[in-house]
């Protein structure tokens, strides 16, 4: 295995990486963050958020927690009017709003799969052009110079 000398250990890659794969943003604290204000900006924050609250629900053991989050998350992203209404096909709405009586950890799938996709297709490319995705980007660049080269 290669050595890598000290200039070469920087988030930078990291953020190289971000430009791979909407997972790597979404699993990275700070990129999660920049993709967040850059879908507020335009004026569809709503998905990630869906998306991490069925992140959290998948997680849920608790069976009483399990309905009270499904509700949650039906109330805030599925049914008509929600505040957060996500941008999903009838069909998948529909079998949603069947299975609130008693929701299971995979009801809300489909219509994350769908959302998942959306953001990686549609927003995410947008996101790697942005001018918030090249200030981080540069922001991280300038920071990893001045702790590895210090002289400089």
């Amino acid at each position: 295995m290669p050595v890598k000398c000290c200039f070469h250990r920087s988030n930078t890659a990291e953020n190289m990486a971000w430009s791979e794969s909407v997972d790597t943003v979404l699993a990275n604290k700070e990129g999660l963050a920049a993709f967040r204000t850059f879908l507020k900006s335009e004026f569809s924050e709503e998905n990630v958020e869906f998306w991490l609250a069925c992140e959290d629900f998948k997680r849920t053991k608790s069976s009483t927690k399990i309905a009270s989050k499904a509700q949650k998350i039906y109330s805030d992203f599925i049914r008509a009017d929600a505040p957060k209404e996500i941008n999903i096909d009838f069909h998948t709405k529909n079998d949603i709003s069947q299975h609130m009586s008693e929701p299971t950890l995979s009801c809300f799938d489909a219509a994350q799969s769908s959302i998942y996709s959306l953001m990686a297709k549609d927003s995410f490319p947008r996101f790697l052009r942005s001018d918030l995705y090249k200030e981080l980007v540069q922001k991280h660049q300038d920071r990893n110079q001045k702790r590895w080269l210090p002289f400089l």
